[in-house]
């Protein structure tokens, strides 16, 4: 089951070490104009076809998040992700809305390719 995270209790698993992977789940123009630090982008409709490439390791933490409480998107891929098999899938339902009104930090532009 999806477990909801605030954004606090982000900032404490990220600044704990906790390997976790930051996931974006809106469209990739929103993505390019800001997200969370090293995140990646996966939207719902490509999770069949791209998880496996960009999220290889089924156990390890994956944080799902879009734009605020109001977008589904990271409820959305969060499920594909937990049907696929992944074992640890968490959201941040309040998104990078929150995560910018509380001063914290974004990155812009595309995600590196590995």
């Amino acid at each position: 089951m999806v477990k909801d995270l605030t954004g606090t209790e982000l900032v404490e698993l990220i600044d704990s070490g906790h390997p976790l992977t930051l996931v974006d789940a809106l469209p990739e123009s929103y993505y390019n104009q800001a997200h969370l630090p090293g995140a990646i982008n996966l939207v719902e409709p490509d999770v069949a076809t791209r998880a496996a490439d960009v999220l290889p390791d089924r156990d390890r933490t994956v944080v799902t998040y879009c734009s605020n409480r109001a977008c589904g998107n990271s409820g959305a891929v969060a499920r594909r992700l937990e049907q696929l098999g992944y074992t640890d899938v968490r959201t941040y339902p309040d998104g990078i809305q929150d995560w910018v009104e509380s001063g914290r930090p974004v990155e812009t532009g595309q995600e590196v390719s590995a």
